[in-house]
């Protein structure tokens, strides 16, 4: 059993040094968590949701839907449950869900995948980006991230003892700094990590940039992993999965999940697809995380990647609409929006308010307004954070009677502040 006093006294009186510092304080620093002391901070999102439920205040602080998925997937996986599919599946993934995957690949982007060799299924994107990012980077190197960045990219170079590199989103439409970019790399950059569509920012990368990316790790010598998680919720352009461009397959992984596109995120099924050889090097390290997870679940989603385009458009257009409604509220708050292009998720700017600490006005709003949002300056390091304090998130993936009254009550800041 542990002993949370002897950790005290043995790990958090550890210098926050690199080079000494144990596993778990590597990732809390690598997701902005680690004091200077060494010990533990308050996880945002959880700091936000306490206030949420404080107030009564409504979450759009975390990126999750409150409505469920399709009914084929929901009555499949009871189905599965019922009939005994609880135990182990293959460490790749069931052969039907492989085969679902490979199948969508070649059917939306024209990519032909192998399902024996090219796929493995892992538990939610977030563990094939942890496996990818351990199989290919550890210290000395440097992986590269856009900024801001989901968090968990930072908390897992962390624990790989990596280095962790940033290249800016630059505003209004937040597409890479192309130059930063070149700059940034080097002979020690070992993985480039593409979130696109991104998260927080709603962006979807331009070709230019995806072939930039794609020219730079050619010369560097590079991996690139990709987060694709929002590939279907795309409203004003269609998706462009980095790894169809040319010279691009070779060096890249490409992950995705159900989570998002099927509104499942606690079914926690991702994959990975890409050339055997990465393929087989990252499943050699996800293979001792979870081995395998979401047997009842898997032929479900194998059900879900075939289902008709009329559900695809309609995803996206539901968002689409749901993003519009949210957006009439924080214009009358006074906020700057920078409209999503994809995702869950609209940024704004406080400034026009003459808000420019855009935590410490996440921390009010709950009492404020009763609605709560996250502060984009945590999905950045230091200099990152200065550049993005007065951005706010806000999540509208939410039923529409809950978003036309956050926007009600957003509409009222003005006279609050």
């Amino acid at each position: 059993m542990w002993r949370f006093d002897i950790l005290d006294d043995m790990e958090l009186k550890r210098p926050a040094d690199t080079g000494q510092l144990s596993g778990w304080q590597r990732t809390a620093q690598g997701a902005n968590l680690l004091s200077p002391e060494g010990g533990l901070g308050t996880v945002i999102f959880e700091e936000i949701t306490a206030l949420a439920a404080q107030h009564g205040a409504i979450n759009l602080g975390q990126g999750y839907p409150d409505e469920d998925g399709p009914d084929l997937l929901l009555n499949s996986a009871r189905e599965n449950i019922a009939s005994g599919m609880n135990q182990y599946a293959p460490g790749r993934g069931m052969p039907q869900l492989r085969e679902a995957i490979a199948a969508h690949q070649s059917r939306f982007y024209g990519l032909p995948i192998d399902p024996e060799r090219e796929v493995t299924v892992s538990t939610g994107a977030t563990e094939a980006i942890a496996a990818s990012i351990l199989a290919f980077a550890g210290p000395g190197d440097e992986v590269l991230t856009f900024e801001p960045f989901y968090d968990s990219y930072g908390a897992i170079i962390g624990l790989s003892g990596a280095r962790h590199t940033t290249v800016p989103l630059v505003a209004p439409d937040f597409q890479p700094d192309l130059d930063a970019l070149e700059s940034a790399m080097s002979d020690r950059t070992r993985v480039i990590v593409v979130n696109n569509p991104h998260n927080p920012m709603g962006t979807v990368f331009s070709r230019e940039s995806l072939e930039r990316v794609v020219e730079l790790a050619e010369r560097f010598g590079a991996i690139i992993v990709t987060d694709e998680v929002y590939e279907h919720l795309t409203f004003e352009q269609q998706h462009i999965p980095l790894a169809t461009l040319p010279g691009a397959w070779e060096r890249t992984v490409s992950i995705s999940s159900a989570g998002k596109t099927f509104s499942v995120t606690g079914w926690k099924v991702g994959w990975l697809t890409g050339p055997q050889v990465l393929v087989d090097a990252v499943r050699s390290v996800k293979s001792f995380l979870s081995y395998s997870s979401g047997t009842p679940f898997q032929p479900a989603v194998a059900l879900g990647l075939g289902m008709d385009d009329e559900f695809y458009h309609s995803i996206a257009d539901s968002l689409r609409h749901k993003r519009d409604v949210l957006a009439v509220g924080l214009r009358a708050a006074g906020f700057e929006v920078y409209t999503p292009q994809a995702t869950y998720f609209t940024v704004v700017d406080a400034e026009p308010l003459g808000i420019t600490d855009a935590t410490a006005l996440a921390r009010r709003l709950p009492e404020l307004v009763g609605v709560a949002a996250i502060p984009i300056p945590v999905f950045c390091h230091e200099d990152g954070a200065r550049r993005t304090r007065s951005l706010l998130r806000f999540a509208f993936c939410k039923k529409e009677e809950v978003l036309t009254d956050a926007a009600q009550r957003l509409a009222t800041l003005r006279d609050r502040i």
